[in-house]
């Protein structure tokens, strides 16, 4: 009760201001890596087809686990999951910094994956519930979604300096002051959360979260060893059928169990659904951008860790410019015209970067798309937060969230075994072009694949997201419980 009184003395904005750093700490683990992978893969003797599972591992454990991550912040507690995430993600960052195996390392990420996947769902659910209004929501969301995809051209930045000036394993160890900082000021400043239900015990729905995750894992395993196994060998043909039945019996076991990790009648609000699917589509193409520009900035312009993280610094600057003004524009003008203007922005960046060439210059080949791609992804993000979280009832807060967390790391971990896998599969069949030349033509088809995935996104846009009613029109029916509120309308 005292946090409770406490948060409320201070004020929402200085709670966002520390679940927003939780937030940051996620995502930023997943792109700080990335500048760092061509010294990781030279020091620990990482295979080619095998580097990207230090990203992936990490990616897809968070984004199998965050559905389950909302459910437990839901029937436990929403501080109580935070300090259980936010502590293990804290000493899994340690231990990573000090581990030397290779197998163990892909381990830990997946551990540490595993960890976010609690806090995430937990802070995003916080947010929701200290901002019901609707102007003081759609502004919270405009900064949470630049937290989101900021931290990712950051993190470039960020794990480029750290990688050249103090080694690799400081991406890491850097988790482990702000960790703490952050699990000493929770219990002061985060309100406390009691359940509906607190006499329920156990796990929700575990069986759930093993067979959504182990069927991610199968399609991305099937993705990424597609090149070298063949995509019509029976390796990958198996990976891609067992993915489809374990997600087929996910979906079963969501309809039968007592405590889903999802209660599939959320699915019945249009938008809810609509904004997950657009938010799985953007974020495949974002994280193989990221990938592919990191990997063509080093391995081809041969760029050092730090030149590579200062070549993506104007992405977080406009990202921010536009993220913070989205709330104001979408009060004036609704979210739909950006729903599908902001995903047709990123796809005229992603096409201009995916004409590159071996010696292109940096002005002319990368920053046009890295200025307008931003731009587009700001206009798209709060109000697809908005869309996938308005008219939900309170008792599905941190599932919302998790659902749409879920979707951006799922859509995140399938985009990138798909994009990695088509640049190695036109490389490979170029390789008589000279080396170089074949990673660029790889690098540029992968490209214009990411361009075509988002491109679903804005189709999404079109056809299944609607306006919301005006404020004196009765809103459209939700499923739920008699005595549930809603969060927000």
């Amino acid at each position: 009760m005292l946090a409770t009184k406490i948060a409320w003395t201070v004020g929402p904005w200085p709670v966002f201001a520390l679940v927003a750093t939780a937030q940051f700490m996620v995502v930023l683990d997943t792109a700080i890596i990335n500048v760092a992978l061509p010294v990781i893969k030279r020091e620990m003797d990482f295979g080619d087809s095998s580097i990207q599972w230090v990203v992936t591992a990490y990616v897809l454990a968070f984004g199998g686990f965050l559905l389950l991550g909302g459910r437990i912040a839901d029937l436990l507690g929403r501080r109580r999951t935070l300090i259980a995430g936010m502590a293990a993600f804290t000493l899994v960052s340690f231990l990573i910094g000090v581990n030397s195996s290779v197998p163990l390392l892909i381990v830990l990420r997946g551990l540490q994956g595993l960890a976010a996947a609690l806090m995430s769902p937990a802070a995003l659910s916080t947010v929701l519930v200290l901002f019901p209004d609707g102007h003081q929501r759609a502004r919270a969301l405009g900064y949470w979604s630049m937290v989101a995809t900021g931290g990712a051209a950051v993190g470039l930045l960020l794990g480029g300096v750290l990688t050249q000036y103090a080694g690799w394993r400081w991406n890491f160890f850097i988790n482990v002051p702000v960790g703490l900082t952050v699990l000493a000021l929770v219990p002061r400043l985060v309100p406390d959360h009691r359940p509906e239900r607190a006499g329920r015990r156990g796990l929700p729905d575990a069986p759930g979260a093993v067979l959504v995750t182990a069927g991610l894992m199968a399609g991305v395993l099937a993705f990424s060893q597609a090149p070298e196994w063949g995509w019509t060998d029976w390796r990958t043909l198996r990976g891609f059928a067992a993915c489809a039945i374990l997600l087929a019996a996910f979906v079963l076991n969501e309809g039968r169990a007592d405590e889903p990790l999802v209660d599939l009648g959320i699915f019945k609000i249009r938008n809810v659904a609509g904004a997950n699917g657009m938010m799985a589509a953007v974020f495949a193409g974002n994280l193989g951008m990221f990938f592919l520009l990191t990997l063509y900035l080093q391995d081809v312009e041969h760029y050092s860790a730090v030149r590579t993280g200062l070549a993506f610094l104007p992405f977080p600057v406009v990202l921010g410019l536009v993220s913070t003004r989205m709330a104001g524009l979408v009060r004036r003008f609704g979210f739909r015209r950006f729903l599908i203007l902001g995903p047709a922005l990123v796809v005229a960046g992603m096409l201009w970067v995916s004409f590159l060439p071996v010696r292109g210059g940096y002005f002319v080949h990368v920053l046009p798309g890295l200025l307008v791609m931003p731009l587009g992804y700001g206009m798209s993000f709060a109000p697809m937060y908005a869309a996938a979280t308005a008219g939900v009832p309170a008792r599905w807060a941190g599932v919302t969230s998790g659902l749409i967390a879920t979707s951006q790391q799922a859509g995140g971990a399938l985009g990138l075994a798909v994009i990695s896998g088509v640049a190695a599969t036109v490389t490979s069949s170029l390789s008589h072009d000279g080396v170089l030349q074949a990673l660029t033509s790889g690098y540029n088809a992968a490209m214009s694949v990411s361009a075509a995935v988002t491109a679903v996104a804005a189709l999404l846009a079109v056809l299944v997201i609607r306006s919301p009613r005006r404020p004196d029109t009765p809103p459209a029916a939700v499923p739920t419980r008699p005595r549930d509120t809603a969060v927000s309308e």
